[in-house]
């Protein structure tokens, strides 16, 4: 392991939901690049193996929490502190899908699902910005999706508004810091191998061409390299670009037609 301890490092990337997917996927690349980690999640015992595999590259700090809870950000944002990590790259990574249309979850599942995905996410990096601004060289890397650059689909009544704020906060963040040095990036994959479509239950429903797929590990390298040249918008893929490039141009009607018609094979519904 390297010899080097918080308060020595050069900054650390905190990186939540680290415990599988992108996330883990995320925290690999910056190991192998020889950045130091904060791992963050719900479930410990799965960051906590990581976090040995990865002692071998850089300096790894383990800490378990549910940003579901409202005082997660603050009391991770405070343990930070007292272990002296400096946070100079934050990844916004965790989150989730609820299956079904609006009414089919319940509100508590709804709320918890908002915190998760926006307001976890606004008060981490508000409590953090200092200290990515003081670095000279912060990093904040955003994952959004490819759902956020196109018309909501059937059943995405939460999801797809909540990566599109992410979108826009990321932007904004942007221009306001960047006289500080700091880059931000929205990250937005289309459909990625991970264990986002098996927690929501609907992987074997879905009717995607396997052409449409990425890996998580391109994904993160995509977003991180992004991220490092200062891209504000990132879509890994040629395909998705594509699309992308083709949804801007076509009038809003057809593509709420379009979406109306292939919400079923993209997310299946109750």
């Amino acid at each position: 392991m390297p010899d080097a301890s918080p308060a020595q490092s050069p900054g650390y990337a905190l990186v939540t939901g680290a415990s599988s997917g992108i996330g883990e996927q995320i925290a690999r690349e910056y190991a192998r690049r020889g950045v130091p980690l904060v791992l963050t999640a719900r479930r410990a015992e799965r960051l906590q193996a990581l976090a040995e595999e990865l002692q071998a590259q850089v300096p790894v700090e383990v800490v378990a929490a549910d940003l579901a809870d409202p005082a997660a950000p603050a009391a991770l944002a405070s343990e930070l502190e007292q272990r002296g990590v400096r946070v100079r790259i934050l990844v916004n990574n965790a989150g989730y899908g609820l299956p079904g249309r609006y009414r089919s979850s319940d509100w508590s599942d709804h709320a918890a699902f908002l915190q998760v995905m926006v307001t976890a996410v606004c008060e981490l990096t508000w409590r953090l910005l200092p200290s990515i601004r003081a670095s000279g060289e912060g990093r904040i890397l955003n994952v959004a999706s490819f759902a956020a650059l196109m018309p909501a689909a059937d059943g995405q009544t939460l999801y797809a508004p909540a990566k599109s704020f992410l979108v826009k906060f990321s932007e904004a963040l942007a221009l306001e810091n960047a006289e500080r040095g700091v880059k931000v990036t929205a990250l937005c994959p289309g459909f990625t191998y991970s264990e986002f479509h098996d927690v929501t239950g609907t992987r074997a429903r879905m009717r995607v061409s396997p052409t449409m797929w990425l890996q998580a590990a391109d994904v993160a390298r995509a977003g991180i390299d992004g991220n490092e040249r200062g891209a504000v918008l990132v879509v890994p893929g040629w395909r998705y670009r594509l699309l992308h490039a083709i949804a801007k141009l076509l009038p809003y009607r057809w593509a709420m037609g379009l979406m109306a018609r292939n919400s079923r094979k993209v997310r299946p519904l109750d």
